[in-house]
């Protein structure tokens, strides 16, 4: 049994989208986590999930947030391109931090924060990517680091939606990616797994199916990414599958070895389930709802966030970890621009540990 008594981490949420309300509802739930304040520039939404959870605090300027003394933890749940103002102003008010994924969609902004977070030890920072916490990547990657499958020699991870995600699901796909909003995922998994560090990238992109129902963004990319230690993945991500796919995502990833290899197949997630309205392949790996509350890796991710803080101890994903993927990003920007193989932006500057 839990101790009551136990001391919890004062939680402030900025940004109430689809991943602002699963942190508010996970950590109001969470033994070791109260929710205090909850910021959102929408006051509809702001009150709509504040009174759905009981949240006193409520702030329509986040600002005013970071000034609550009694928010000890700052989750910055605001959409790709919006997280670094709302990490550094959380940092520099002396919180600690869990961003969601990408880091930054700018390099430079990714390193800016990591030089404040590493000046600042005592302030945990993780970046969320939640896809170690699985438990099959999580089995591959102990694999891969005993030896099982020798030597990582390549990779491929696709990681594709349905059209309905970046045409009705967010309204600010044109201000991303679908390897920002999908690939960044698999790029942090490959990194892991490999445990070595990205050299370069050749990437291409496609557009057109997005751009003739109004959302200027790429409908896929595919880049290939060389690494220190002379492995090469490929990193597939798209949002245009047609909404009859069973489900929104169909997520893969492969590791071939010199002695072996290893698939993930996430499709079906050991489930699939037909109606007379339709064929489904439900997700339930990743989050799910079990006997009245939210279970799963992203809820594993958001309680080691929390005993970082309690036990004062380096966070599962760092603030280089979230870096290294914005430089990947960052790469296959100019890939695609360039049409040529970029270099991978080193960060020389500050040691790695």
């Amino acid at each position: 049994m839990i101790d009551e008594l136990a001391e919890k981490v004062k939680i402030g949420i900025i940004g109430l989208g689809v991943m602002g309300e699963q942190y508010t509802r996970i950590y109001s739930a969470h033994p070791l986590a109260e929710v205090v304040a909850v910021s959102n520039r929408t006051q509809a939404r702001l009150d709509e999930i504040a009174d759905k959870y009981n949240v006193k605090g409520r702030y329509a300027n986040y600002e005013d947030l970071l000034n609550n003394k009694s928010v000890e933890a700052v989750c910055v749940a605001t959409p790709d391109y919006a997280h670094y103002e709302f990490v550094k102003a959380a940092l520099e008010a002396g919180k600690h931090v869990l961003c969601e994924k990408p880091f930054t969609t700018e390099l430079a902004e990714a390193d800016e924060l990591l030089r404040l977070s590493k000046s600042r030890p005592r302030q945990k920072l993780q970046v969320a990517f939640n896809h170690r916490w699985l438990s099959p990547y999580y089995h591959g990657f102990t694999a891969i680091q005993r030896g099982d499958i020798g030597r990582p020699v390549a990779g491929y991870a696709r990681k594709n939606d349905t059209i309905w995600v970046a045409t009705e699901m967010i309204n600010w796909a044109h201000k991303t990616t679908p390897a920002h909003f999908l690939g960044a995922h698999d790029i942090d998994l490959m990194r892991w797994f490999f445990a070595s560090e990205p050299v370069e990238v050749h990437a291409y992109g496609a557009k057109g199916v997005l751009q003739e129902r109004g959302v200027d963004t790429y409908d896929l990319i595919q880049a290939q990414v060389k690494f220190e230690s002379g492995a090469f993945a490929t990193i597939e991500s798209a949002w245009i599958y047609p909404n009859v796919f069973p489900t929104i995502v169909d997520s893969f990833v492969e590791v071939v070895g010199s002695q072996g290899h290893i698939h993930f197949d996430r499709k079906r997630e050991s489930i699939e389930m037909s109606t007379e309205k339709q064929f489904t392949y439900p997700k339930v790996f990743l989050v799910a709802e079990i006997f009245g509350k939210l279970r799963g890796a992203f809820v594993e991710c958001l309680s080691d966030f929390l005993d970082a803080i309690l036990n004062d101890t380096e966070p599962k994903v760092t603030a280089f970890d979230g870096r290294q993927v914005t430089a990947v990003l960052d790469a296959v920007s100019r890939s695609l621009k360039s049409g040529k193989t970029e270099k991978v932006t080193p960060f020389s500057q500050l040691q790695k540990t």
